[in-house]
């Protein structure tokens, strides 16, 4: 965080129980945290409530307006993905404008966008301007994607950052939970997916209020120049530090960026691992179908069996409701147990559930009514792995695997990745129903989520306890994932001395 700190002496390695190395505990470790930066990191996350709102809405929605203006698959496909064009758009362009004119402004900017965007898609008169609509709506989430994120690892102490940054995982499951409610109190009224696209207004409203009542991160303000006022963030948000060394910490490392600046930035091999994996990471997270579930609910439910708009969209409130209680785990237990063990968890029972759907819809005719209830249960097991697993813990990897000097572009490039999978696999999910059928489309989301276990146990680091320092170091070392957790701190020689490394005073460029 920008305010958790590592002195010389405790770059020192400290014995791990495995016999390995793990970071040393900061003196600070058995402090409790401030309640304003409980508060600060909960109304910054409600930025998820934009996406998850926006990805929960259009599955209810959708049903009303393909009868309405009588779309066919491509279209419908083209619909849902129009918002993540736009995203992949605001996820490029966002690292350089939160720069230049803040966390908080383009978090400010975001729902006003966002609010813009959903009182168009209310009034659209055809599905030209419609798509148009949703294309804004989706460059506001493309940005918020990323700008929540960053602010919450800039504010946050290394040994509850899984569990902050996952609270942007959970402001989403929110949004997605309060989209279904919304689409099932407009079910049955005239021009009721008006009304659901309308009702994205409130989400920004609130996103808006609570961001005028925020302050900036203290590295971007002391960036700026602004160091009284980065103290004062501090005090409020970590008031038993001392902030004019965190602030002094926060200058030296933006100093050695600036310096380095002027020299040009040259791509090392090392760089293409977590490169390569931040992109995976978003495959795992994308290709197992979680969208699928997420926007076409309905749609999957009314193939089963559900026999009205009305009825699929009351079933979904259940995914709903799994998907936000669930989301809590991966909050309490993320920095407990670690991250890899919550996804071998998560993709075991995702693939479990994707198979089962499969052959449910293989079996229908044997099924029978019995298929309908079989699928929503698969659908809520599938949520609930989901929810403490890839959810929120691919968004927490992301931020931590990136090095110093490399960190923005990597989110970025992350970020993109993770819509253009997405677009890829909501605009072909219909068509693969149609061409492969429904069975065999879950089959191979299931196939899938079998190869991404294996992905983990030899790709992915367990990041757990350790700074954002170490992780790079890891990188530059070329140490194997498998062995991340057993690294420690370099010495403080050590940590001055690479000048690949970020400096020992700080927890890299986003825990400063």
């Amino acid at each position: 965080m920008e305010m958790q700190k590592y002195s010389q002496n405790n770059c020192e390695c400290a014995k791990s129980p495995n016999g390995g190395c793990a970071d040393k505990k900061s003196p600070s470790s058995g402090e409790k945290y401030s309640l304003v930066l409980y508060l600060v990191a909960f109304i910054v996350a409600l930025g998820g409530l934009l996406s998850g709102y926006d990805t929960g809405v259009i599955s209810g929605a959708l049903l009303y307006i393909k009868d309405e203006w009588l779309l066919n698959d491509y279209m419908q496909g083209i619909l849902v993905s129009s918002t993540l064009v736009g995203a992949t758009i605001g996820a490029v362009s966002n690292g350089a404008l939160a720069d230049i004119f803040g966390r908080k402004k383009i978090l400010i900017l975001t729902s006003i966008l966002f609010f813009i965007g959903s009182i168009l898609c209310a009034v659209a008169p055809n599905i030209a301007l419609l798509i148009a609509s949703r294309f804004i709506v989706g460059l506001a989430i493309g940005v918020v994607t990323f700008a929540v994120p960053l602010y919450l690892s800039e504010i946050s102490p290394e040994k509850i950052r899984g569990g902050l940054v996952s609270l942007f995982q959970l402001a989403i499951t929110l949004g997605i939970l309060f989209s279904y409610l919304i689409n099932a109190g407009f079910a049955n009224f005239e021009h009721g997916w008006r009304l659901m696209l309308l009702a994205g207004i409130l989400p920004s409203i609130i996103l808006f209020l609570g961001m005028c009542f925020m302050s900036d991160t203290p590295r971007w303000l002391v960036s700026k120049g602004r160091e009284d006022e980065a103290k004062a963030v501090f005090q409020k948000i970590e008031p038993e530090i001392d902030a004019q060394e965190a602030v002094e910490e926060i200058k030296n490392v933006l100093n050695r960026e600036n310096e380095d600046k002027t020299k040009k930035f040259q791509f090392k091999k090392w760089m293409i691992a977590p490169l390569l994996l931040g992109i995976g990471l978003m495959f795992c997270q994308q290709w197992t179908g979680i969208n699928t579930i997420i926007y076409y609910a309905p749609t999957i439910l009314k193939l089963a069996g559900f026999e009205t708009n009305a009825t699929a969209i009351y079933a979904t409130v259940g995914i709903g409701v799994v998907n936000c209680l669930m989301t809590f785990i991966a909050i309490f237990l993320t920095d407990k147990i670690g991250r890899k063990p919550l996804l071998y968890a998560g993709l075991i029972g995702m693939a479990f559930c994707l198979f089962a759907l499969g052959a449910a819809f293989q079996f229908q005719a044997e099924l029978g009514a019995y298929l309908k209830w079989i699928s929503l249960l698969a659908a809520i097991f599938y949520i609930s792995f989901f929810s403490f697993s890839l959810g929120p813990i691919i968004l927490l990897l992301v931020a931590e695997i990136f090095p110093l000097k490399f960190r923005g572009l990597g989110m970025s490039i992350s970020t993109m990745s993770n819509f253009l999978f997405n677009f890829t696999v909501t605009l072909s999910f219909l068509p693969l129903i149609n061409t492969i059928s429904e069975n065999n489309t879950f089959y191979l989301y299931g196939v899938i989520a079998i190869l991404c276990i294996f992905y983990v146990y030899f790709m992915v680091p367990e990041t757990k306890g350790l700074s954002l320092e170490t992780i790079e170091r890891c990188w530059v070392k070329k140490v194997s994932p498998r062995d991340f957790s057993k690294q420690s701190l370099p010495n403080a020689a050590d940590c001055k001395a690479d000048g690949n490394a970020a400096d020992p005073g700080v927890i890299g460029e986003n825990n400063v």
